[in-house]
């Protein structure tokens, strides 16, 4: 048979039958439509946001800045060691520069950690409800997934010790987690670490450790020191308000950085990102405010949502997961067309509830009226929320 005869013979497959299954079983992530497409569609033009917990105060006007004077170089590839940023954060926070790994958002970290360690056959462990990306990249590898209900909307640590098995590679835990706002205490989380097997990678996401009291972060340094099989994650797309530059880092044994670094496409942080960053880490004073507006913030949603029989789950965030007592996502579609965005949980498993920013005073003061309105209840919310901004501006 004739090379030519062969390939005509062939049958052709579809795409769907030469994709890998598990990659068929993903579900591709709804960011939401843009603001200026929403405003399009609902004929408004002040459609307020709080869906994706940014930070509402925007970015450091010295990251500002360093982004204008780095535009004159952004047909240069950018510094694919993140050299400066590396020694500006190696600096801060009393680690080694070669314990520093950086991404295209800790997400693309998450991605690499998976890629690194896991394949078909090996196992994940992670809470549920939580971050629906650690899910998503351990079923993109084809790797088990072993989740464990939260309690108390808080990870069960215990409980995630118990689905450990001899085929577990990687535990995620999210503190604090998202969508819930919770955290679990440092000692509770460095029992966990000490009873880990030793050869389990366990990542921590401290996306949102910023806005988290001192005495509730756990000093994950010393085990890193120390050796054990740990990664730390941390973004400043959040208390920094970096999000559109998307720029994450990861604090992990430098063997495990290399190994990272194996899996890493080159030049993967953009140099905008990079200066900005860098640029930010200089600026207290800025995020010292976001870390202020965000703790006044979210006493005053939490008080004025409770006022209006809304149930919230305590959060150490810059977000509130709301039990608003019917299906969540008529609520979210009913507030979206008074030009209020917030995100429905039913793709966490969570029908009743939304997840809901913290805005700046004026913002808030928005929110709690309309829900107010959808909800059918008096507006008392809106004037706990007007008086927490006055305090808000002293």
């Amino acid at each position: 048979m004739t090379r030519k005869e062969r390939t005509v013979s062939r049958e052709a497959k579809s795409l769907n039958e030469l994709a890998r299954p598990h990659v068929l079983g993903l579900v591709p992530y709804s960011p939401g439509k843009p603001l200026e497409e929403v405003e399009r569609e609902l004929g408004l033009d002040d459609v307020l946001k709080l869906a994706s917990n940014e930070n509402p105060l925007g970015p450091s006007p010295v990251a500002l800045q360093a982004l204008r004077e780095a535009l004159q170089d952004i047909h240069r590839y950018p510094d694919g060691g993140c050299h400066v940023l590396r020694q500006a954060l190696s600096r801060r926070l009393g680690v080694e520069p070669q314990e520093l790994c950086f991404g295209n958002g800790s997400n693309e970290l998450l991605e690499l950690v998976t890629r690194a360690f896991l394949g078909p056959g090996d196992e994940a462990v992670m809470g549920h409800p939580a971050f629906v990306v650690y899910r998503s990249v351990c079923q993109a590898v084809g790797a088990e997934i072993r989740e464990v209900p939260l309690r108390d909307f808080t990870h069960d640590l215990g409980g995630m010790l118990r689905a450990v098995t001899a085929r577990t590679k990687l535990v995620f835990v999210g503190n604090p987690n998202n969508p819930t706002g919770t955290c679990v205490s440092p000692t509770d989380l460095h029992d966990f670490l000490r009873e880990l097997p030793a050869d389990v990678i366990l990542v921590v996401d401290e996306a949102y450790r910023e806005y988290v009291p001192r005495h509730l972060q756990p000093d994950l340094l010393k085990p890193i020191r120390d050796g054990r099989h740990l990664l730390v994650l941390r973004t400043f797309s959040k208390a920094y308000g970096l999000a559109g530059l998307r720029i994450g880092y990861g604090i992990a044994p430098a063997e495990m950085v290399q190994i990272l670094n194996r899996v890493r496409q080159p030049f993967n942080v953009n140099v905008l990102a990079q200066k900005a960053a860098a640029a930010a880490l200089t600026d207290a004073a800025h995020l010292q405010e976001t870390l202020r507006i965000t703790e006044v913030g979210r006493q005053a949603l939490q008080s004025g949502l409770q006022e209006v029989g809304v149930v919230c789950v305590p959060s150490v965030a810059n977000f509130i997961l709301v039990d608003v007592g019917r299906e969540g996502r008529g609520v979210a579609d009913a507030l979206l067309r008074r030009g209020v965005i917030v995100r429905s949980m039913e793709g966490y498993g969570l029908s009743t509830y939304l997840r809901v920013t913290v805005g700046t005073p004026q913002e808030n003061v928005r929110v709690l009226r309309a829900v107010a309105a959808v909800l059918g209840t008096p507006e008392t919310a809106a004037t706990s929320a007007d008086a927490t901004e006055e305090r808000s501006r002293r």
